[in-house]
Parts: structure tokens; sequence; C-alpha cells
């Protein structure tokens, strides 16, 4: 997880309560530099990008921009919902040229706040509609999937829950856990009002409550499944890829599951790009998403150590990845993604 930057964190604080979407956080970092190659565009200048994504992945990005065109790129970190915070209440005054999160709710709270610019078409073409708003007022830019890991010397596969609706039933109290605070599974829960419904949601968040394990992060709670405090946990799938790539001591007993079948637990999260319609180099920050969405960004995606999902210009995922067009995901337009309605359910049911 990335350090919070304290200045960001202490005007977004109270916004922050408001919404209870958390995810990872980080400080403000030196801009890129680098000598731009003969072939760069027309783009020029510097920019400055709010980043929610994980502070390596964006900096592999920067790095490879900067190289190619030459232009300067100043970073502030935070979470998704610190930054979307941040955004919102600088409105005009926001210095910010790009806003770069994990997932897709924060995006949908800038959109909503009439905040971003459309995203230049060469860009929106370079990225499947399944992986971007419906409305172009920002573009998915990585993806991750939803999965269950669980225990394998507890369960085998077909004791495995058929949906993630499914964990809210008795036979599942106290074998799983999640970290409800974090912006990952609040986004995992935005897909499952938009795909059931309030009132199916509400249901199976009072389960939750009754079933299931509070943990701090996503990595705490695989953590907790490897040293047998509990049989599962509900996660992202990149927590187990990375830590199996490093020494894979908090993920050597455990596997990943994943629902398929468009179950709301097949749900793949969109990390989002925009650039705000106040950017003072708009030219650069458009010309910046199309080069992260484009081949050379993907790949860093399909090379790297992220363990995400490359989704645009036809580069495949990491290889050691399940390919995503066998995850059988559930359509879910990020756009209607509710954070707002999603704190309130959440905070109604006792887990935030």
């Amino acid at each position: 997880m990335k350090i919070r930057n304290s200045a960001l964190a202490g005007i977004a604080l109270a916004a922050t309560a408001a919404l209870g979407l958390t995810a990872c956080g980080g400080s403000t970092t030196p801009a890129a530099t680098g000598s731009a190659s003969a072939s760069a565009g027309a783009a020029s200048g510097e920019i400055t990008v709010y980043n929610a994504q994980h502070e390596s992945l964006t900096q592999e990005w920067i790095e490879a921009f900067t190289a190619e065109t030459g232009v300067k790129v100043t970073v502030r970190q935070g979470s998704d919902t610190e930054l979307s915070n941040q955004i919102v209440q600088e409105g005009a005054a926001s210095p910010a040229d790009v806003f770069l999160t994990e997932n897709s709710p924060a995006m949908a709270q800038v959109e909503n706040a009439g905040l971003f610019a459309d995203v230049d078409k060469a860009t929106i073409d370079q990225v499947p509609a399944e992986f971007r708003p419906s409305t172009g007022k920002w573009t998915g830019i990585a993806a991750r999937s939803t999965v269950l890991v669980y225990d394998k010397a507890k369960l085998t596969e077909a004791q495995l829950p058929k949906s993630m609706v499914d964990l809210a039933n008795a036979e599942w109290k106290g074998k799983w856990a999640a970290s409800p605070s974090g912006a990952d599974f609040q986004a995992i829960v935005a897909a499952l009002l938009e795909l059931k419904g309030e009132a199916a949601t509400e249901e199976w968040l009072k389960g939750m409550k009754e079933n299931f394990k509070a943990y701090k992060g996503n990595s705490t709670a695989m953590k907790a499944v490897n040293a047998g405090e509990v049989d599962a946990a509900l996660i992202y799938h990149y927590y187990y890829y990375g830590d199996q790539a490093k020494t894979g001591e908090n993920s050597n007993k455990v596997t990943p599951y994943y629902f398929k079948n468009q179950d709301p637990g097949a749900f793949v999260s969109v990390s989002g790009g925009g650039v705000l319609k106040t950017s003072k180099n708009a030219a650069a920050a458009q010309e910046f998403l199309k080069f992260i969405t484009g081949k050379k960004g993907q790949e860093v995606l399909k090379n790297g150590t992220s363990f995400e999902y490359a989704i645009a210009s036809d580069v495949p995922a990491n290889d050691k990845l399940v390919p995503i067009k066998d995850l059988q995901a559930p359509t879910v337009d990020p756009a209607k993604l509710n954070s707002a309605k999603v704190t309130e359910l959440m905070t109604k049911a006792g887990l935030l």
C-alpha cells in the first residue's frame, strides 16, 4: 500500500468520511524527465497527474511517455476517493491535468461533477467498449478481476460457493474475509448493486455482516487465509499473483477461484484515466492517455509486475494470468457504479 500525502488527506478527510471509499494512497513524487525521440508528436510542456493507481506502475508509464514525448510529468499520489474528493473540492482551480484510479467509482464521481473533458476519439478507439464508460468522459486503462482465494488444505473447489451471493448464506458464517473499508471491495459492491439492484445488495450486505471477518487491506485478508485464520477471502486477483512473483510467503497455501458465468463475483473492475476540463495542457494530457492505452503503455502491463490486465490496443494479459476473455465477467457500465449509494448501504449494514 502507498503512503498517503498528508496535505491531500487532510483536505479530503470530511468528504472521504461521507463517501467511505478508500484505496491505495501515496505522496507527491518528482517529475519524470527524459529526452524526446525524433518521432514524438505535438505534445510538449508539462502536466500534473493525480495518481491513485499503483505508484510503480504509473511511474513506468510516465518514464516511457516522457522518453517518447519530452513532456515533463509531476505526480500527486493518493487513494481513489482521496483524490476524487480533492478534485471535486478544487473544481475549476484544480492543478490536475489527468486523473488515474484503481477503480471506476472515483472516476464516476468526478464525471458526475462535470469536471472531465471528452477523451479524444483516437484514444477511445484503442479501448474495447466493455472497458470504458458509455459516456466517453474517461477511459479504462487497466483492469482487475474479483477472485475468492481459499485455503487448499481446508476446501476443495467443489465446496466453494457457486456464486459470490452465496457467501451471505449461513454455511459460510465465520469462514471468509474481506476488506470492506477499501475502494477495491466497495467497487465489487457497486457492481453487485448495478447488477442485482438495491434490495438484493442490502440483503447480501446483511448476510456478509453476519458471516465475514474484516481485515484492513486485501493483502492482509489473503495473508490471513494463508495463515489458517479464515478459509477464504474475496479480493482482486493481482494480490495473489504479485505475492507469487516474489517469495510466495503470503500465498503459498492458497489458490484463486474464479466465479465466472457472468456472476457478480466475476466482476472485472476497470481502472480509469481522464483529462480534466481545466487542464492547462490538454494536448499533452490527452496524449498521455493515448500513450498508456496504446501498445507501448499496455505492454507495460503485459510485461511488468503489476499483474493487472492489459485491456487496450489488442495487447494480451501477462502470461501468468487467466486470459481476460475466459473470466466470463458480467457486463457493467463503469459510469453507472454508484459509490455514494454503496457507502450508504454498507454503513446501514454496519460494515463501515
